[in-house]
């Protein structure tokens, strides 16, 4: 079992986030089609964030609730077991859409808690 702290897991969600932002900067959709690099490590920075989320304790969780925690764990899960499966709309719409605010979230929530 790790002891791994609260503020680290979150520097690990926030660092692969912003990671895989970078991975698509000057980047397509289409590009994650011929681009099995780039879908691996889209995938597995999303991954990591489910993985730390999942790992979040559960009164850090129940101070910021408006964090989409369940979900983010749920799309750990569902890429870890279903990895000839994975919809690759999905992948980059959490990229696109979904990571950018949740970053801004991680930041603050980062800067209360340490």
């Amino acid at each position: 079992m790790s002891n791994l702290d609260d503020a680290t897991r979150l520097r690990h969600m926030r660092d692969a986030a912003v990671e895989a932002i970078g991975f698509i900067r000057d980047r397509s959709r289409s590009d994650l089609e011929g681009d099995r690099m780039l879908t691996l490590a889209l995938v597995k920075d999303i991954e990591i964030i489910g993985e730390a989320a999942g790992r979040i304790s559960a009164d850090l969780r129940t101070r910021y609730p408006h964090i989409p925690w369940v979900q983010m764990i749920g799309m750990r899960n569902r890429l870890t077991h279903a990895y000839f499966e994975v919809d690759l709309d999905i992948v980059w719409e959490v990229v696109t859409r979904d990571l950018p605010p949740l970053i801004v979230e991680l930041e603050k929530i980062i800067s209360l808690e340490t």
